[in-house]
């Protein structure tokens, strides 16, 4: 059974900082895409980051220079480094694998999901 737990979540301030983790078990990540995607309610689900099998990252317009996404392989997990973080950024995180080394950023390209993490910023 394929699981993904996210943790790191939380409430901070705006311009602070947090780290959500991915935790991968039953299913060897390494070969495949991983993304990060954020929620908020009545919204659709919208990319945040991507990560190839290759290390490639991409980023949203909205994160890119304040976030950066890692991965390793040896602990089949998923990072997420969110600096000077904003009100706008306050979501639900999920943590995604994807159904191929590289990545798309389509939703329907990622075949297993994490329960989510809030994260939460205040101004």
């Amino acid at each position: 059974q394929v699981r993904l737990v996210e943790s790191g979540g939380g409430s901070v301030q705006a311009g602070g900082s947090l780290r959500l983790s991915c935790a991968a078990s039953g299913y060897v990540v390494s070969t495949y895409c991983m993304g990060w995607f954020r929620q908020v309610p009545g919204k659709e689900r919208e990319g945040v980051a991507v990560i190839d099998n290759s290390y490639n990252a991409e980023y949203s317009v909205s994160v890119k220079g304040r976030f950066t996404i890692s991965r390793d392989n040896a602990k089949n997990s998923l990072y997420l480094q969110m600096n000077s973080l904003k009100p706008e950024d306050t979501a639900m995180y999920y943590c995604a694998v994807g159904r191929r080394g590289y990545c798309w950023w389509d939703r329907s390209e990622f075949q297993y999901w994490g329960q989510g993490t809030q994260v939460t910023v205040s101004s």
